[in-house]
Formats: structure tokens, sequence, C-alpha cells
């Protein structure tokens, strides 16, 4: 399984951005996909997350009412829609996935835990004020 990021880039405070993340590889037609960041210094954070089968999404509060996840089942490609960014929302995106059926609990868990067996490389988010 591989995951590859895209769509980070230098923006300016209130632009909006959106990541893709394009997989290959699933073994397993039920997966979930999530998405985290990290600034330099501080912890991982959990952002939202989308299973492959039913769409289900889920979201923390850090991007809640900004952002939107969705899927093209198609393309093998989940996307992160994100609005009206600003200086703290700098930092590395990641996506992750695993089987959803391996997965402990639900999906704030997902979140919190971050149990996902496979990450991509990351792509940069720069927002400027």
């Amino acid at each position: 399984v591989q995951l590859v990021e895209s769509g980070g880039d230098l923006v300016q405070t209130g632009e909006s951005l959106r990541l893709s993340c394009k997989a290959t590889g699933f073994k397993s037609d039920d997966h979930a996909i999530a998405w985290f960041r990290q600034a330099p210094g501080k912890k991982l954070e959990g952002l939202a997350t989308i299973t492959a089968s039913d769409h289900l999404t889920y979201y923390t509060d850090l991007l809640r009412g900004r952002a939107t996840i969705s899927a093209d089942n198609a393309k093998n490609t989940v996307y992160l829609q994100m609005n009206d960014l600003g200086p703290d929302d700098t930092a590395l995106y990641y996506c992750a996935a695993h089987d959803r059926l391996r997965l402990p609990g639900v999906p704030k868990t997902w979140l919190d835990l971050a149990p996902f067996g496979t990450w991509g490389q990351g792509t940069q988010v720069t927002v400027s004020s």
C-alpha cells in the first residue's frame, strides 16, 4: 500500500487549498483514510477521516466548519478541502490509511490515537499572515 499526498502550497491568510491523497495497492475495499498534520515542535494532530465503503466522515474541532474531506473511489483519491486558512494551519499534512475493521473504537479514536499502518510522505502547507 502506498499513499502520495499533494496540493500543499504557500498561501495567504484567508485563502483555500485542496489536498489530495492518492492511494494504491489496497487489498481491502473497506479501509479508512485520515488526514493529520504536524507543525515544527508540535505533536501530531488528527483532522478528518473518511471510510472508503460508505464515505462516513468525522472531523476534529481543529478544522470543523472550515474543511471537507471527500473521496473519489474511481480515482482512489481522498481530498481535504480547507478554507479560510490562517498561520496556525501551517504544518506538514499527512494522509494515513488502515483496514477499517482493524481500527479500534470509533472515528474520533482513530484521529486521537492515529493507529494507521500506512502513511504518506506529507505535503507542506504554509500560510502567511
